[in-house]
């Protein structure tokens, strides 16, 4: 059973995605949370799978909320996904930088919904090819100057390849047919990576890829 902390300063938003949320077989709305400090408490507290988190909330925004969440050791396993009302949202990136595994539009369809909160337990990647490319290409340009590939000495060739695969977008299944190997290969090498790295998941991966100028922003391979 998935369970997933609803983080939302509108209590609408809040009782729509219950009500889809709990009425399927394998996931459960464990708590919910009106504001950014309640929020931290109740993840604190319930040590959900998924928190679906909006950016803009009261007392503690969603952004300092999650980089609070994934900096603690101890909720390592909590998966934090952000709610932007607009999907080129100028704090996305910074949501990304903070930790978060993704983002979602607060009038995404019901399915993709669904479809996310599974994916991101799984580990896939949450960020579309398509959402990636766009997104992140274009707030990468705004952080902080690429650190010159400080960081990646531990990683192969082929893994860095890959990474930079990764930055531009791709998924395992297109990563494979790029380098022609076959998809559990190009998810070997992807999961080797973010452990070599400490990512967190795929789209710190992706973030890392732009830090460390691997990637350069607008570069879409």
């Amino acid at each position: 059973m998935i369970r997933v902390l609803l983080a939302d300063d509108q209590s609408l938003v809040r009782a729509g995605f219950r009500a889809l949320l709990d009425a399927q077989r394998d996931i459960e709305v464990a708590g919910e949370a009106a504001d950014g400090e309640e929020a931290l408490s109740r993840v604190r507290e319930l040590r959900p799978d998924v928190v679906l988190m909006d950016i803009r909330m009261p007392r503690l925004d969603g952004l300092a909320a999650t980089r609070r969440i994934t900096e603690d050791e101890r909720l390592g396993g909590v998966k934090v996904v952000m709610l932007t009302t607009f999907e080129l949202d100028e704090y996305v990136f910074e949501a990304l930088r903070a930790g978060a595994s993704g983002f979602l539009v607060k009038d995404t369809e019901p399915d993709e919904l669904l479809r996310a909160v599974r994916a991101v337990v799984a580990g896939d990647a949450l960020l579309s090819p398509g959402v990636t490319r766009r997104l992140i290409a274009e707030f990468a340009s705004r952080s902080k100057a690429p650190a010159g590939g400080s960081g990646l000495g531990e990683l192969t060739e082929r893994e860095r390849e890959v990474m930079a695969l990764v930055g531009i977008g791709l998924s395992n299944d297109e990563i494979a047919r790029r380098l022609v190997v076959s998809p559990l290969t190009a998810k070997t090498h992807v999961s080797r990576t973010m452990v070599k790295l400490g990512a967190r998941d795929r789209a710190q991966l992706v973030v890392l890829a732009y830090e460390s100028g691997l990637v350069r922003p607008g570069w879409l391979g």
